[in-house]
């Protein structure tokens, strides 16, 4: 069975495969990514304002995992122009499980056990198997999902360390660190100038609207991610959140008509046993 936070964990899992498909399926991935973090600012500013503020040893982690997810951000959108939902996704998701491991046990001091140990391998190993079977990806390709991940490694830890300093503050903490997705609009209007914002709103309306659900998606689960930090792991949740390529998987092949191979069902498999020995 599970554990309660685990169960949680792996909801976070899904809702995170569903905004990345959402963004995946939008032609303008640019453009989509910056309607999304108006949602997410947006909700985090509302937050913020209604919420005692976090301790002051959690701010300079705040800022350093605010900057580092608009870098995600801009990654995550190269990576995907590069390569397939199904390919890209899992290199990214792949390679950061084992870096949280590193980085916590470097930075947090923080040990794991035979079991969590094997569930993280288990979940890295079959999230690169089912990344590279089947799939050339270019060096450019591989190298922008690489990049994704060790953010997504970075920010991670970033926020293990800087959540447990807030004060018992998690949501606080959440809303100000995603305060910083405002400056994604403002990169935006930087690079292609304000029409090409606003103009979608009256010509592609369910593209913008989809992307700000997905927008509102995404928020709700990092914010589960963040929740669990706190007293988890990192490496153990991290490696749990990133059962998430199993249904990026699913989603590929059922809404966006993605091949999957035997062999690509055989890693899933390998990760949702990885997800159990995390679990319980």
């Amino acid at each position: 069975m599970l554990s309660y936070t685990g169960g949680i964990v792996l909801l976070a899992a899904m809702l995170h495969a569903s905004w990345n498909a959402m963004l995946h399926g939008n032609r303008d991935r640019f453009l989509s990514m910056t309607w999304m973090s108006i949602a997410i600012a947006a909700v985090a500013t509302l937050v913020v304002l209604r919420n005692p503020l976090p301790a002051s040893a959690a701010w300079p982690y705040i800022v350093a995992s605010g900057l580092v997810h608009i870098v995600y951000n801009v990654s995550l959108v190269r990576s995907y122009r590069r390569n397939d939902l199904a390919l890209a996704y899992p290199i990214a998701r792949g390679s950061s499980p084992l870096l949280v491991t590193l980085g916590a046990a470097l930075f947090a001091g923080e040990a794991i056990g035979p079991l969590r140990a094997l569930g993280v391998a288990m979940v890295s190993g079959g999230i690169i198997v089912m990344a590279l079977q089947g799939h050339r990806a270019s060096r450019a390709g591989a190298l922008a999902a690489l990049t994704t991940g060790a953010m997504i490694a970075l920010y991670t830890v970033i926020d293990g360390i800087g959540v447990r300093l807030s004060g018992d503050q998690p949501l606080s903490y959440t809303a100000w660190m995603f305060l910083f997705y405002w400056l994604m609009p403002v990169l935006f209007v930087a690079v292609r100038g304000l029409a090409p914002l606003w103009a979608p709103v009256r010509s592609e309306p369910l593209a913008v609207g989809s992307s700000l659900v997905g927008g509102l998606v995404s928020i709700a689960a990092y914010g589960i991610v963040i929740w669990a930090l706190q007293s988890g792991a990192m490496g153990a949740v991290s490696a749990l959140r990133e059962t998430s390529v199993v249904f990026a998987v699913l989603i590929g092949r059922v809404f966006l008509r993605e091949s999957v191979s035997g062999t690509r069902w055989l890693a899933c498999i390998v990760v949702a046993a990885g997800a159990v020995c995390l679990g319980v």
